[in-house]
């Protein structure tokens, strides 16, 4: 059994992970802004294993109230996600994302405790040549474009977690996710956005011409890969892309959802201009698609729920939680 800290545990992947944590065994603290009190498949109060500390992770006083002597591991999940935000407050992605790690590193380096941080794919930004590989090139749009500020500052990260490992010794590891999709996902990304929509009678949405590719992750997939990182020394000081290789249009997903959610009808997808909905604020990427081999060579990992499969689950799940269907799904790509 460790003790472990999972920053960001109410989050979507973070609820999965502790979850999963909690079921092998393992002591949890979950370091969060606020508890999740509306989905009732995440009440950790019942396990005698679990504790719950408040706080903001650029705060660095709450975040000794959790990160203590004697933590083993620290999942570093806590981070301002979603194309809305980057578009709204690029700010706070920069503040969260940012100061935030270094503060994970901070505590993390004086108490000796194993550092696995969660990154993204956004990193390698709008590179031409996928797939990419752990320590391919990133070419990014202008700075002027809020888009990239998530890209940027996860990328920071990142440079912060080699830096300490190379500095100090700090044994970390690195993630990343590819367009990680699931059981309650806040319905702001394509798929849980889509399966949302067309649950409750509305139009799916596209996004320009829906030919943009994307290789899409179920979270049970993404939580195993964190596990196996966390659990191989050989892992520390690396980056794993944890993903699917299998590359999928936008337009053949939604139409995937419209087919396994076979709900009596669904209006034709409704197709979103970005160009004239949020101008030079935002830029699309065209083909984004991982080469996971070397978490399959060196963590064992292997992805285990295709994307109808997971789509099947992600739509049962939904019909179990009518809550879910009744929160507000913002339109964004």
């Amino acid at each position: 059994m460790s003790n472990v800290v999972v920053t960001g545990g109410y989050g979507f992947i973070g609820s999965h992970l502790v979850s999963a944590l909690l079921d092998r065994g393992d002591s949890v603290t979950v370091f969060d802004f606020a508890r999740n009190t509306r989905d009732s498949s995440i009440d950790f109060d019942r396990h005698a294993n679990f504790r719950f500390a408040q706080g903001d992770v650029t705060d660095l006083t709450a975040l000794e109230q959790a990160l203590t002597p004697g933590v083993d591991t620290v999942f570093h999940l806590a981070a301002v996600v979603g194309v809305k935000n980057y578009l709204d407050d690029p700010l706070r992605v920069l503040d969260v994302n940012v100061t935030g790690t270094r503060n994970v590193l901070e505590l993390s380096k004086r108490h000796g405790t194993r550092v696995v941080f969660a990154s993204t794919s956004e990193v390698f930004g709008k590179n031409p040549n996928p797939p990419f590989a752990e320590d391919d090139d990133r070419v990014l749009g202008s700075t002027r474009t809020a888009r990239w500020s998530y890209s940027t500052s996860k990328a920071m990260a990142e440079h912060l977690v080699f830096a300490m490992h190379t500095a100090y010794g700090l044994p970390a590891t690195v993630v990343r996710y590819f367009n990680v999709y699931g059981p309650r996902q806040n319905p702001i990304f394509v798929i849980s956005q889509s399966i949302h929509r067309i649950l409750n009678g509305h139009q799916p949405l596209i996004y320009d011409s829906g030919e943009q590719t994307r290789c899409f992750t179920y979270v049970d997939d993404a939580v195993a890969g964190t596990m196996l990182a966390a659990d191989s020394s050989a892992a520390i000081g690396e980056a794993f892309n944890i993903g699917s290789m299998t590359e999928t249009t936008m337009r053949d997903v939604v139409d995937l959802a419209i087919k396994v959610a076979n709900v009596d009808a669904v209006a034709a997808a409704e197709v979103v201009d970005t160009g004239a909905r949020y101008g030079g604020r935002y830029e699309d990427i065209p083909r984004r698609i991982p080469d996971s081999t070397k978490a399959q060579r060196e963590l064992g990992w292997r992805l285990q729920v295709d994307v109808e499969e997971g789509i099947r689950r992600t739509i049962e799940w939904a019909r179990a939680n009518p809550w879910y269907l009744e929160e507000p799904a913002a339109d964004q790509p």
